[in-house]
């Protein structure tokens, strides 16, 4: 049996969601309107759209985020 490697994360869920989606912009930024581009922009949307769920998740008494 493999053991599994344990870590702790130094930036948030959220840090890094937002991260992520402000770096596949820049990627999709330096290309021509196609698919590969469509894909990319909807990944920096989906990345968004989990950043915004984590905040409200995390927030007191599950109020919906401003």
């Amino acid at each position: 049996m493999h053991k599994r490697r344990h870590f702790k994360q130094t930036e948030t869920l959220r840090d890094r969601l937002q991260a992520f989606a402000k770096d596949v912009r820049a990627q999709a930024a330096g290309l021509p309107p196609s698919l590969e581009k469509d894909n990319l922009l909807r990944k920096a949307r989906q990345a968004d759209t989990a950043s915004h769920l984590d905040e409200w998740l995390n927030s007191p008494g599950l109020q919906h985020p401003k």
